[in-house]
Parts: C-alpha cells; sequence; structure tokens
C-alpha cells in the first residue's frame, strides 16, 4: 500500500504526520487490496479568525476509488471523524459486493441443475 500525505498552506509537524501514518495503516484490516491511499489536510481559506480543517483521504483499490472530505477544529478530529467514513464505505462495498455474490451464486444454481436433468 502506497501512502501520500500532503499539507496545503501549512506544514505539518511530526505528531500530526504519526498520527495520520498509524491510522491510515489499520485500513489494510477492512481491504486487503487496497493499493494506494492519499490523504490531504488543508486549511480552510476562510476570513474568519479561526480556520477550519480539511481532512481528505482518497483510497485506491482494483476496480474503485473510495473518497472522504471532513472538517473541524483540529486536523486529529478532521481525520478521525474522514476515516471513520471512509471505513463504513469500505464495509458498504463489500457487503454489497458479496451480496452480489450471493445472488450469482443462487441463479447459476438452478441453471447448474436443470443441465443435470436433461
Amino acid at each position: 500500500m502506497n501512502v501520500n500525505i500532503q499539507t496545503v498552506r501549512f506544514d505539518a509537524d511530526a505528531k500530526l504526520l504519526d498520527h495520520v501514518s498509524k491510522k491510515v495503516k489499520k485500513l489494510d484490516n477492512f481491504h486487503d487490496r487496497i493499493t494506494k491511499v492519499e490523504v490531504f489536510l488543508k486549511l480552510d481559506n476562510v476570513v474568519h479568525q479561526i480556520k477550519d480543517k480539511i481532512a481528505e483521504i482518497k483510497v485506491h483499490v482494483p476496480r474503485h476509488e473510495f473518497f472522504v472530505k471532513q472538517s473541524s477544529k483540529s486536523f486529529e478530529a478532521s481525520f478521525d471523524t474522514a476515516l471513520e467514513a471512509l471505513i463504513n464505505q469500505i464495509k458498504r462495498q463489500k457487503q454489497k459486493r458479496m451480496e452480489m455474490v450471493s445472488i450469482e451464486s443462487v441463479a447459476l444454481e438452478p441453471a447448474m441443475n436443470g443441465s443435470n436433468n436433461a
């Protein structure tokens, strides 16, 4: 799994980068074919005194791409919330794939049984 962490409009400290790296490695538990993970940490371009911190995560797997964007008052909170949403997306996609496989196997079963009786 190739991990790319980019910061936009600021320089991240080592603590933040370590936090992101450790959490991203946990994605392997939810999908075994992840090829690339891109993390973008951005400062929102607003005119207020307190700027929102934005975390975007893009995960590439064969024939599919997941994307999540979250914002809050800290990068850690934004990233953690985005990662939870991303894990939910991966779980839903895997569940749909499993349902499709079971539907296909049920659909093929009568056809296979019919050919044996002929």
